[in-house]
């Protein structure tokens, strides 16, 4: 195969897709298939796969690998996630590729002496590296699911990483803040950097030729290229040198879980989201059973009373997140089923004050009340089969290190762990024991890859980065689409907030909360900060009067985009 030919007549296809998107930004139109990520060049490598035959799987395969090449600051092959897939049948299933804590791991880890935190070890040092899922995850999902050879579909991000792709004025604007700066560490100093140590300028090809060596092993060996062999081998190597404590044994007893997923309704819509260890389904589906439960004539969308019933809804199922979620291989007793319920969910609506704020105690849980960098993609295929996939690395770049005889990104996601047992404050800091630390055990995340159905076919698929702010974004675009027959694109775009119990705030997107509604807030007790923006949506939804799907990418996103055909 001419790879070089096949790569440009790629990249003419993905300028030309982009010219068209950049037109149709808000809503593209797909009959056969589609793919909408936070990169343009990722979502055209999984349209391609689906034109070539590939199903929803195949292409989601696609578009994860080209996303660890296009999208480094959350595209990984050395973080995890989820996955949610709809087969054209209408069942559902999940996969779970959640990191895990290492063998070495334990629930002091991170503290001092006196028992303290250790400022910025959960999140800035090597022991904040979790054991990574991706590439399980996704060769989990394809052995079951696939269709395509997987070394065909692995193949365009080697391409990509091998031949290069433009530099972007986003990629740019970080890499010379990243390189310049002294708090990071070395292997990012020289990440976006060319052969001969410059960074690469904006329309310079940036090549990544360890990445694109590490990629190959993957497509020839597919799981065992990353979880043993020379790559296991490199990453304990580094470990070793760099006070990490991932070995091989963790790497080679990894393996990604498939799991039944979630499953909710609001009015006549069927909703499937992801179990523990993501508190994202449980916290969305107990959202939506209370707004099932709103008068809508008298919380309007936009007005204070919307806005306060949001935050009190957001507040009880956030409390209810910290005090009963972790792995549920760790805590065979979570209380799941009680949690999505209609009849707890009454239990928690009956004690809104739709005239006060409430208090948010951190002694006090999800009892009654007195008076917080990931991305996402969806993909449809021509049967309906479809996908919904969040991926993580946890920070933006994750902890910022690497091998350079690999080329990739390790997470940092063990800081996403209670860190110190038993400690809940006021900050935000949880301590509760399902979600401590413990060898093998995964870390709860807000991850919320969601599939919304209607007479058993996909209707919306939906998931957003953000932290713990991902949960809320979701929870509120799924309300705009299915309560005020909002269009996808402007479901993704309408104002946000977010509250998470702890710290007792709400934020909002500055600039989309009107003064008035701001100052009407405070009046009813709640303390509010600005934030730039919340969430990056990345969504498909069913035009149900033409039969196609519209896909619609955030804004926020600087690279982001719709491929489909």
């Amino acid at each position: 195969m001419n790879y070089k030919s096949l790569l440009f007549k790629n990249c003419i296809s993905v300028i030309f897709c982009f010219l068209i998107c950049s037109y149709t930004q808000a809503q593209t139109y797909g009959k056969n298939g589609m793919v909408v990520s936070d990169n343009i060049l990722a979502s055209q490598v999984g349209v391609d796969i689906l034109k070539k035959g590939g199903n929803a799987i195949d292409a989601t395969v696609a578009t994860a690998f080209a996303l660890a090449v296009t999208h480094p600051e959350a595209g990984n092959i050395g973080g995890g996630g989820f996955i949610v897939l709809m087969t054209s049948a209408g069942d559902v299933t999940t996969f779970d590729f959640r990191e895990k804590a290492p063998l070495k791991a334990s629930p002091d880890m991170f503290l001092d002496k006196d028992g303290n935190l250790e400022a910025g070890s959960n999140h800035y040092s090597s022991k904040a590296i979790g054991v990574p899922g991706s590439v399980a995850g996704l060769y989990t999902a394809h052995q079951k699911y696939g269709k395509l050879p997987w070394k065909e579909l692995v193949q365009p991000a080697i391409l990509l990483a091998e031949n290069g792709f433009p530099m972007t004025w986003g990629l740019y604007k970080v890499a010379l803040s990243l390189s310049q700066s002294d708090s990071s560490p070395a292997f990012m100093k020289s990440f976006f950097h060319d052969g001969s140590g410059k960074t690469v300028q904006p329309g310079e090809l940036w090549k990544q030729p360890a990445l694109a060596k590490t990629l190959a092993l993957i497509r020839d060996h597919g799981s065992d290229g990353f979880y043993k062999g020379p790559v296991a081998q490199e990453i304990e190597s580094w470990m070793e040198e760099n006070g990490g404590i991932i070995s091989k044994a963790d790497l080679e007893k990894y393996t990604a879980v498939e799991r039944k997923p979630l499953k909710g309704s609001f009015k006549d819509f069927e909703i499937f989201s992801m179990p523990p260890p993501s508190s994202g389904g449980v916290a969305l589906i107990e959202m939506m059973n209370m707004m099932e439960l709103a008068d809508f004539d008298k919380a309007e969308f936009n007005s204070t009373p919307y806005a306060h019933l949001l935050a009190e809804v957001m507040r009880r199922a956030y409390a209810d997140r910290a005090e009963h979620l972790g792995d549920p291989d760790f805590n065979p007793e979570l209380p799941v089923d009680k949690l999505i319920s209609k009849e707890y969910a009454r239990f928690r609506f009956d004690n809104i004050d739709l005239e006060n704020a409430s208090i948010s105690d951190p002694e006090k849980y999800g009892q009654l009340y007195d008076g917080s960098s990931t991305t996402h993609f969806s993909v449809v295929d021509k049967d309906g089969n479809a996908v919904s996939m969040t991926t993580t690395l946890e920070h933006s770049y994750g902890v910022k290190m690497g091998s350079p005889n690999l080329g990739f990104l390790f997470n940092n996601e063990m800081g996403d762990f209670n860190p110190v047992p038993g400690v809940t404050n006021e900050r935000g800091q949880i301590g509760s024991s399902p979600n401590l630390i413990a060898p093998e055990k995964r870390m709860l995340s807000s991850m919320t890859p969601t599939i919304v159905s209607q007479n058993g076919k996909p209707f919306l698929i939906l998931g957003s980065p953000g932290g713990r702010t991902i949960i809320n974004t979701v929870f509120q675009t799924v309300l705009n689409v299915l309560q005020y027959e909002m269009r996808v694109d402007k479901a993704i775009e309408a104002m946000k907030i977010h509250h998470q119990w702890l710290p007792d705030e709400i934020r909002y997107e500055r600039h989309l909360l009107s003064p008035d509604t701001r100052k009407a807030l405070e009046n009813m007790g709640h303390s509010l900060r600005p934030v730039n923006n919340l969430g990056v949506l990345m969504g498909i939804q069913l035009d149900t009067s033409l039969g196609v799907y519209m896909g619609a990418s955030d804004s926020a996103s600087a690279d982001g985009g719709v491929a489909a055909y």
